[in-house]
């Protein structure tokens, strides 16, 4: 790389895709069609599936991902690979000056994501990490919301994130592959950092790691975080409550919907046979207009790559991410809540 990094401008985006497994090809589909990307090349070890993505986009095919960033001049590289190869091939892409959309989790481990974070801020290059949720409609308009004084103060948000175990997963535990989504969605809607955090995990199905969590998350504001994250519910649920002073949001990942139940008046309750079984609260439901949250998160990193500026998920976000599902897992292990005072100090020297 020679000079500091600089936007690209109007023309097309030159893209390298490096791994097709299952969020690889849904990145596949989504660049191959964008009418402002050029899929350059594509990587993956898998020569079926290579050839097939080859033949149907037109992209140069390489075995090996590195082989692909060393030969093809690229703007920008999508990493889909799986968690191990998220450094090399995220470290050789901004060697190259080619921006970053790395999927999350961004590392496997705070010190891996360190590395990541320490090598974008030198040479100025854009990573952005996946977190698709915070691209979700329905989140995006809960965000909205909050910021325009539904909610004047956050008690407690409630994450679930829950299905079968995905037999694709062997190289981290539901902690770092899943919950990571979750504590960066808690943490955006608190609009801070936790400071603690505890948690209890399991292992039931996985050969080598976790597949349940339960944890808690203590933000500095007085709100509480809680996640119930697992790989053994037979179906898949995607579900975010926020309890506030006005009311409470429910959201749905999956169907995109959203709701806000007003706060209810406690002197009127419901009577049924001289019982107050229940005190009903008006519930609104927000119109929405649904979208492919991926689609939408590929369209806000082609914008940075054009025309420059933060990513709205940059690297330190997703480092962010990685230390504190780190950190919950420590505080399994221990049997008690771990502060994060030290993290929030590695990212100031980082």
């Amino acid at each position: 790389m020679s000079g500091p990094w600089t936007p690209i401008g109007d023309r097309p985006v030159r893209v390298g895709l490096a791994g097709l497994g299952s969020m690889g090809r849904n990145h596949l589909r989504i660049l191959a069609g964008h009418p402002g990307v050029d899929l350059a090349a594509i990587a993956d070890p898998v020569a079926e599936t290579l050839d097939a993505a080859a033949e149907a986009s037109g992209a140069l095919p390489f075995a090996e991902p590195q082989a692909m960033l060393d030969e093809v001049e690229l703007d920008a590289v999508v990493i889909a690979a799986p968690t191990t190869f998220h450094v090399p091939l995220a470290l050789a892409a901004i060697g190259r000056g080619a921006a970053v959309l790395v999927e999350k989790p961004l590392a496997a481990t705070i010190e891996e994501g360190l590395r990541i974070v320490a090598a974008a801020r030198a040479a100025g290059v854009p990573v952005q990490v996946g977190h698709v949720e915070r691209f979700n409609p329905a989140v995006l308009e809960l965000g909205r919301l909050i910021g325009a004084g539904w909610l004047t103060s956050i008690y407690s948000i409630a994450s679930r994130r829950a299905g079968p175990f995905p037999a694709r997963i062997r190289d981290v535990g539901v902690t770092v592959d899943l919950a990571t989504h979750d504590v960066d969605i808690l943490s955006w809607i608190a609009g801070e950092r936790p400071t603690r955090v505890y948690a209890e995990t399991a292992q039931r199905v996985h050969t080598t790691n976790e597949d349940l969590l339960h944890g808690l998350l203590n933000f500095p504001s007085g709100a509480t975080g809680m996640l119930d994250v697992n790989w053994l519910t037979p179906a898949k649920r995607r579900e975010l409550t926020v309890v506030g002073e006005e009311g409470m949001f429910e959201l749905d990942y999956l169907t995109q919907r959203l709701t806000f139940t007003r706060a209810t008046d406690t002197t009127n309750p419901r009577l049924i046979g001289g019982y107050a079984p229940t005190f009903a609260g008006e519930v609104v439901e927000v119109p929405l207009e649904a979208a492919e949250p991926l689609a939408a998160e590929i369209d806000a990193f082609l914008d940075v790559v054009r025309n420059g500026g933060r990513p709205v998920v940059d690297a330190e976000d997703g480092l962010w991410a990685v230390a504190i599902a780190t950190s919950l897992l420590t505080a399994a292990g221990l049997g008690r809540a771990v502060e994060l005072a030290q993290v929030a100090d590695l990212f100031a020297t980082a």
